[in-house]
């Protein structure tokens, strides 16, 4: 998501320093703010366009969902879960995407943009 200067966005804001990620291009958790803003950024920019679907609050989660378009042309339907806590600081964000080509490109591209940062054994 790619925020306005005058939005906040649905997480990044509010990350916990202890904040986990979980999402469909990575083999496992990525772990505190910084390594999510990372990640989160590093996304965006392989989106040609986004466009939000669905967007609820259910008790301490926000429920939200997006269709997005890849540079490389390919259509991709991501579910994104945020949890909240009691003070409203979001400790644990769970990103869902397919079909399982986009997500395949996405993991792609991610590793050549963050290898350096990240782990090889996060990598898809």
């Amino acid at each position: 998501m790619s925020p306005t200067q005058t939005e906040r966005h649905p997480f990044l804001d509010d990350l916990t320093a202890d904040a986990e990620l979980v999402s469909s291009v990575l083999r496992g958790p990525v772990t505190g703010r910084h390594e999510i803003r990372l990640a989160v950024n590093a996304v965006g920019t392989f989106y040609a366009s986004q466009t939000p679907t669905f967007v609820q609050t259910v008790g301490s989660r926000l429920v939200l969902e997006y269709d997005a378009v890849l540079t490389s042309g390919e259509k991709l339907s991501a579910a994104v879960v945020i949890d909240h806590n009691q003070e409203g600081s979001v400790p644990r964000v769970s990103v869902r995407m397919s079909p399982l080509g986009a997500v395949l490109t996405l993991a792609a591209h991610l590793r050549e943009a963050l290898s350096e940062q990240f782990p090889e054994s996060l990598f898809l």
